[in-house]
C-alpha cells in the first residue's frame, strides 16, 4: 500500500524514533509498503518516519544514482538495496565529500550537504539478522541522509543560514501544503 509522505513540518519528523522490537507486529507489512511508497515517489530511500511510523527502520535503493557511463562494483550491486533497522553508525576516517541532496519529505528543494565518505554501520535486517558493513560513496551518503531521518534530522539543518534564508518561502509553502507533488504527501493542517 502506497502510504503518504510527511512534508516539512510535521512534528513526527523532528522526532527521535523508537527501537524496533523483533516481535513487532507488522513488521514486514510496514516494510513492504515503505518499498512500494518510495518506488511510487521515485526516491533512493525512505524513512518510517517520514511515513508516520516513529520507529528506526528505513529502507534504500540506490541504484538510480549510479552514473550509467560508470560501472558500478560487485559489492555496489549487492548492497545498493537494503533495509536498516536500529542502525548504528560511525565514521572510519576524516574524509568528507559534498553532494546534491534532496528529500521525499521536502520536495523541490536541493542543497550541497558536507557528510563522512566512509561508514561503518552495524544494523538489523528484515529478518533479524545482525549485519556490520562499511559503505562508501554514494551508499554512505543515502543511508547517513536516511538515518538522520529517524534521528530527527533533516538535511536542511545542514546548510548555511544564508541558504536557509534562500529556500525559507519555499520551506513555508511546503509545510502549509501550497506545492504540487506527484506522489501522496500529507501536510500538517
Amino acid at each position: 500500500m502506497i502510504l503518504p509522505i510527511l512534508a516539512y513540518g510535521h512534528p513526527l519528523l523532528r522526532k527521535q524514533c523508537q527501537l524496533v522490537e523483533q516481535n513487532s507486529d507488522d513488521l514486514q507489512n510496514l516494510i513492504s509498503n515503505m518499498w512500494e511508497t518510495m518506488y511510487n515517489a521515485e526516491g533512493v530511500g525512505l524513512a518510517a518516519p517520514q511515513v508516520g511510523v516513529n520507529k528506526k527502520i528505513f529502507v534504500i535503493d540506490a541504484k538510480p544514482l549510479f552514473s550509467k557511463d560508470r560501472e558500478f562494483s560487485d559489492f555496489e550491486k549487492q548492497n545498493s538495496k537494503k533495509v536498516f533497522i536500529n542502525p548504528e553508525l560511525s565514521q572510519v576516517n576524516d574524509e568528507y565529500c559534498f553532494f546534491n541532496e534532496g528529500c521525499l519529505s521536502i520536495p523541490d528543494i536541493r542543497a550541497e550537504i558536507k557528510r563522512p565518505s566512509v561508514i561503518k554501520v552495524k544494523f538489523l535486517d528484515e529478518n533479524f539478522k545482525h549485519n556490520s558493513m562499511i559503505f562508501d560513496s554514494l551508499l554512505a551518503r543515502v543511508i547517513l541522509h536516511e538515518n538522520d531521518h529517524i534521528n530527527g534530522v533533516l538535511f536542511t539543518d545542514k546548510i548555511s543560514s544564508f541558504k536557509r534564508k534562500i529556500f525559507q518561502k519555499k520551506l513555508c509553502r511546503i509545510k502549509k501544503g501550497k506545492i504540487e507533488s506527484n506522489y501522496k504527501m500529507s501536510f500538517l493542517k
